[in-house]
Parts: C-alpha cells; structure tokens; sequence
C-alpha cells in the first residue's frame, strides 16, 4: 500500500474523525491508520494511544469549528445572514444520522474521562464565544431578538430556540437527512419563530 510522503497531524485525524462516524467509540488505531493510509505505528507513535488521539483530535476540532464560525459569519455582508451561516457550519461534520449518532456515542464516552471533559469544555466555550461575537452584531439588526441589547440572550436563543423546538434535538429524535439541512431551514425561519418565542418569554412565568 503506498505511502504518502508527508504525514501530518491534520490527515491523521481528519481520518480519525471519519473513522468515528464511522464505526462510533469502539473503534480502533488499526481502522484509523487504514483510513490515512498509513501504519498503526505510525498513528500510535504520533499520538501514543488512543486516548491520545482523542485528546488530540478535540483540540484539533475546536480550533478547526471557531475558525470556520468566524469565517463563515465574516464571508456575509449582512451580520444576521453571517449569524445564521456560523449556527449551521457547527453542523457540517456530523453528517448523516448514523454518523451523527456514532460522533455523540463517542461524546458520551469522553465525557467520562476528565481531561476529554475538560477539553469538551472547552470546545463548547470556544463555539460560544464565537456565537456571542456574531450575535453581538446581529442583534440590533435582528427582528426576531427579543433581547437586541443582551447579546448573550440573543446567543442562547439561537443555540437552542425555545425550550420545546431545540433544532439538534428535533433533528436526532426525527433525523430526515442531513442536520446542516435541518439548521438551514431552522435558521431561516427563526426570525418568525423568534417573534413567537418574545412573546412566550414575556409571559412565561419561568
């Protein structure tokens, strides 16, 4: 089997990741080399053991998702079409339903390791941050913002929606395709959706 060249670090967990949604959190560094095309050694000395790679592989992801939210919100002219293009490229790696369930099977599985929570943690944080900067400047040009002054609020709208229609919940309990197609058309209704959801807050007694 030919070998490429140069091995870097980013082909190495671009194979892990597709490995994952693959086969889900039982799978292995011989399945992870053969994706990359390389030796199991080779996975292994670069990252030590498969906790390794998983450690590595978060970091690596949450890098990757910032940079592309800031990409994609800065690639729209209007801040709220740039909101809503950052909310839907957090979805482009799950996939289909059979992969999204084998990425939060693995998921489930780092949460129990505590250097893997800390760092999911972080990842989470990062994605946030990057949710408030593009909320910050969407807001007061949003008509669905029931909170145009509080960033924050306007963030936490959009990552979840009202407690009962949270988009990612909706779409794992009746997955049809593919989760950046539901964020899609979530995010481009949520502007009516956001004039309910003002009204049902003002009363809410929660």
């Amino acid at each position: 089997m030919p070998r490429p060249r140069t091995i870097t670090d980013e082909r190495l967990l671009t194979a892990a990741s597709q490995v994952i949604g693959r086969e889900g959190p039982g799978f292995t560094l011989a399945q992870v080399a053969a994706a990359a095309e390389v030796s199991v050694g080779t996975v292994a000395g670069r990252f030590g053991s498969k906790s390794g790679l998983l450690r590595a592989l978060t970091e690596h992801t949450t890098t990757t998702v910032a940079a592309g939210m800031r990409a994609a919100f800065e690639s729209r002219a209007d801040p709220v079409d740039g909101l809503r293009a950052a909310v839907v490229v957090t979805y482009l790696d799950l996939g289909d339903a059979t992969e999204a369930g084998n990425h939060l099977g693995q998921l489930g599985v780092d949460l129990q390791d505590p250097v893997l929570r800390g760092l999911v943690g972080l990842h989470f944080a990062a994605m946030q941050g990057e949710l408030l900067h593009a909320c910050a400047a969407a807001a007061p040009r949003c008509p669905a913002c029931p909170h145009p002054r509080s960033p924050r609020a306007c963030c936490c709208r959009w990552r979840t929606g009202p407690p009962w229609t949270g988009p990612s919940d909706h779409w794992g309990a009746w997955p049809t395709g593919w989760a950046t197609t539901s964020m899609r058309c979530w995010t481009h209704g949520a502007a009516d959706r956001g004039r309910t959801w003002a009204r049902w807050t003002a009363r809410s007694p929660w």
